[in-house]
């Protein structure tokens, strides 16, 4: 003999169950949607809290950095920020437009005219220049120099005028050009760019 459930609880336990299943599958899309939209987290260590010390410097930069000199970020007017990793932690670059940038052309050869010959080129860049002055030294090989946080503009004016990229080195007291303080950037012309100059 088999007895039948009343007929209206089969029913009112089905809507139970699919309601149920329902909710479940409403709560497990918004597991799934919160996962997938989560910012990504790597497996990169992370350091100390960083505490920043803002300095404001000559011509309206703004220089940063961070607690132990993990991260520094300068930043002029008008400029460009970009962001790249390096060892776990961030590096930001500050890409300073070309007008801003100040620069002095001193000739180091016995050829007259060079240093005004490539302040003019380099002028055609855009670049800040400087009146332009004669090297306290002759020098054989061509170098640009560039103060603090101005490597990689005195790298694309070495670059635009031949410079080979071993010799675009930090400006220093050993720089054969006096006078430059305040100077982004400094291109020494020697005999190298003599001969091509077509001065």
């Amino acid at each position: 003999m088999t007895t039948e459930p009343p007929s209206g609880t089969s029913g009112s336990l089905s809507v139970v169950r699919a309601a149920g299943v329902l909710i479940l599958f409403v709560i497990g899309v918004t597991v799934l949607v919160a996962v997938g939209t989560r910012p990504s987290v790597s497996g990169e260590s992370v350091g100390a809290p960083t505490t920043t010390t803002p300095t404001t410097v000559a011509g309206g930069s703004t220089t940063t950095t961070a607690a132990g000199g993990a991260v520094t970020t300068t930043t002029r007017a008008g400029a460009t920020t970009t962001t790249s990793k390096h060892h776990g932690g961030h590096t930001t670059t500050t890409t300073v437009p070309a007008a801003s940038v100040s620069v002095v052309v001193a000739n180091s050869t016995h050829t007259n005219g060079l240093a005004a010959h490539y302040s003019t080129v380099i002028g055609g860049g855009g670049w800040m220049m400087k009146t332009p002055v004669d090297a306290a030294t002759t020098e054989a090989t061509s170098a640009v120099y560039y103060a603090a946080g101005f490597q990689q503009q005195a790298a694309a004016i070495a670059t635009a005028i031949g410079v080979k990229p071993s010799q675009v080195l930090p400006l220093t007291a050993a720089t054969p050009v006096s006078g430059v303080t305040g100077t982004d950037v400094v291109v020494v012309i020697g005999e190298d760019l003599a001969s091509t100059s077509g001065s």
